[in-house]
């Protein structure tokens, strides 16, 4: 898998425990920092497309707002359905940005 690192946000614009949309090459991603960590998954719900940058995220707990699914923000699962789940993309802070990689 070749890495293709796109700029996504200012490290400083994300807050410990909050999340972001952002739309690195028009891809949907939403990015979270938990732990000191920034996460980075698919920015809408495998069930029906809503978006989840509206929903709540709980230590590393992403709930969809429309209708409470779960998923860990670390890998992307549905916490109720493990073969569920939502892409996850690798996540890079440099130089005071965000970086994901789409592949």
């Amino acid at each position: 898998m070749s890495e293709n690192w796109i700029y996504a946000m200012d490290d400083t614009a994300l807050l410990e425990g909050h999340m972001a949309a952002v739309y690195p090459l028009g891809v949907n991603v939403l990015i979270a920092r938990v732990g000191g960590k920034i996460y980075a998954v698919s920015g809408r719900c495998v069930h029906m497309a809503c978006p989840l940058f509206t929903g709540h995220l709980e230590g590393h707990t992403l709930t969809c707002p429309c209708h409470d699914w779960r998923f860990d923000v670390r890998t992307g699962r549905f916490l109720d359905a493990a073969e569920l789940g939502l892409a996850v993309y690798s996540t890079k802070s440099e130089a005071g940005k965000v970086f994901v990689n789409l592949n």
